[in-house]
């Protein structure tokens, strides 16, 4: 999944480890803070939707930029150069402001605790019921990549045994999320923001000036690659060949469309920080303020992959040399002096904490609330949930340390959690979409759309692709058809289930499709927010318009 070469390990010394253990220090710190917030359910799972937007924006985007994210976007870079951006300004952004500005005054105006609870709203257990399911086996899945691809890399970089590095790592977000629940995540998630840029901006700077800056490292990529590597658009028409193994039509449906909106919109692990937001506006505004950091990332991630290429030639060339995966750790092998060098370790650490603090946090809500509240342990006291709550975080961990092994055999960590979300994330989407704007659609109709559309995906990657039926060259194409296959099936399965059966009453549906509102929904701006830099169209289409004018340096 994330093997990493020999020699890679890191000159570190007695300052690198001291900037660690004050790290671990601060977070427990941020723990121990949060505790005293936490009285109620509501508070541990959804931080009693209090915190401000700017603290949900920057969580949102760090809950996201986990070390896979890291890792995994340098190696595509690595691998095929330009065509990464593709995966931020067309397949992130569009979606995040749809989120922002369209899904989440459904999802914060129902009032419910998580993704799954507006499905049972919308069409009833069965829907809601798999749907959660869904959700809990996927988060559990992408915490253990994260847990274990850390503990590959620290033993690749610091020697540690890696259940040394999957202890503690384990340990301390283990500890500051019971302790503090969801605001001790989402506070630990800002902090771990500006540490991991902290890492990550000094070894782009320092590995551009090694290169010959711009001109340098693009002379040399377009020397060794060809003038199409650093261009996003050039050898992807229909039947040409490039890097990515996609064409334009994929990369727009499958990534930009598919793929993006089944993720950014439905997956709980992101829109729980927006529904702990203090109110309907800042709610509305979290993806929004997350987007604008979001757009940048590129330059922080993707570049020092391209350098890396440059720096180490023989990059994924050879089975037993340095893989694309490595792109960063030789990066900081090779550039940062120790101190800086405990700050990058210190990042790439925050990084896979916040990866993996983000899914355990959204397993522990959607398996306590969604699956054991309500179907097995119904009508108790709050106390006892919230109790479960923080035995459940401790079992999300454990099976999260297990569960990564399934990725093995994945030599870029991208390609496996995009699978996953082309699995998982893009059926959700299409229930969503079409249950939110259509009205007429029927309870069966989610439950047969969501189960379809997921079976579809499975069927195309594993049997269509791994087995040669279709020839597509790679695995990230794979996973763009994957999607579109999963939305098609998913949306015709929906319309005929619903054609046939009997749709939901009218009045069951105020609030939860597109020209409904329910009693109680309106919400008052609370001072200051009806400010014009506070406006969520303004932001929205800001931020996709931004996105746009970035494509520019990479379209010729």
């Amino acid at each position: 999944m994330i093997t990493l070469a020999e020699g890679l390990r890191l000159p570190t010394n007695g300052l690198d480890y001291t900037i660690l253990a004050l790290y671990f220090i601060v977070v427990l710190g941020i723990g121990f803070a949060a505790k005293r917030s936490v009285r109620t359910s509501l508070d541990f799972f959804l931080s009693g939707r209090s915190l401000p937007a700017w603290v949900t924006g920057l969580a949102f985007v760090a809950a996201n930029l986990g070390a896979t994210e890291i890792l995994g976007m340098a190696a595509n870079g690595a691998q095929y150069g330009a065509y990464t951006v593709h995966w931020y300004w067309i397949g992130a952004i569009p979606a995040m402001v749809f989120l922002g500005l369209v899904m989440m005054p459904f999802y914060y105006g129902s009032k419910v605790r998580s993704v799954p609870e507006f499905l049972l709203h919308r069409f009833g257990p069965s829907s809601h019921l798999l749907s959660s399911i869904i959700f809990a086996v996927s988060s559990v899945l992408i915490a253990g990549v994260n847990l274990y691809a850390m503990a590959i890399v620290l033993q690749a970089l610091l020697g540690w045994p890696q259940w040394v590095a999957i202890v503690v790592a384990g340990f301390f977000v283990l500890a500051y999320i019971t302790i503090g629940g969801l605001s001790s995540a989402i506070y630990n998630e800002v902090l771990q923001f500006f540490v991991i840029l902290a890492a990550l901006i000094p070894l782009t700077v320092v590995g551009l000036k090694r290169v010959g800056g711009w001109d340098g490292l693009t002379h040399s990529l377009n020397s060794s690659h060809g003038d199409a590597f650093l261009t996003a658009w050039k050898g992807t028409g229909i039947g040409e060949g490039n890097p990515l193994g996609a064409n334009w039509l994929t990369i727009v449906l499958g990534l930009g469309f598919v793929m993006s909106f089944g993720y950014w919109t439905t997956n709980f692990a992101e829109v729980q920080r927006a529904l702990s937001a203090k109110n309907l506006s800042a709610a509305k505004r979290t993806p929004l303020i997350a987007a604008f950091p979001k757009i940048f990332i590129p330059m922080v991630v993707v570049v020092p992959g391209l350098i890396a290429l440059v720096m180490e030639p023989t990059l994924g060339k050879s089975k037993d040399g340095l893989q694309y995966n490595d792109a960063i750790p030789v990066l900081m092998r090779d550039l940062l002096p120790n101190g800086v060098l405990g700050i990058a370790v210190t990042g790439l650490l925050a990084a896979f904490m916040a990866g993996m603090a983000a899914n355990v946090s959204s397993f522990n809500t959607v398996f306590t609330n969604d699956i054991w509240a309500a179907y097995l342990k119904k009508g108790r006291e709050d106390a006892y949930y919230l109790k479960t709550g923080r035995v459940v975080t401790a079992v999300g961990v454990l099976i999260g340390m297990g569960t990564a092994f399934i990725a093995s055999s994945f030599s870029n960590i991208m390609n496996y959690l995009q699978t996953l979300f082309s699995f998982f994330n893009v059926p959700l989407f299409v229930v969503f979409i079409i249950g939110m704007f259509w009205k007429r659609t029927s309870a069966a109709a989610g439950f047969w759309g969501l189960l379809s559309g997921t079976a579809a995906a499975m069927v195309n990657y594993f049997w269509f692709y791994e087995q040669g039926i279709i020839a597509i060259p790679s695995d990230q194409g794979a996973n763009f058809v994957s999607s579109i296959v999963a939305f098609v099936v998913g949306a015709l399965v929906m319309v005929v289930v619903t054609l046939v059966t009997e749709p939901r009453p009218a009045e069951s549906l105020a609030g939860l499709v597109y020209g409904t509102r329910s009693p109680g929904m309106e919400e008052l701006p609370a001072e200051g927010d009806d400010a014009w830099y506070r406006r969520p169209a303004l932001l929205g289409w800001g931020a996709v318009v931004l996105a746009a004018l970035c494509y520019i340096p990479f379209s010729f």
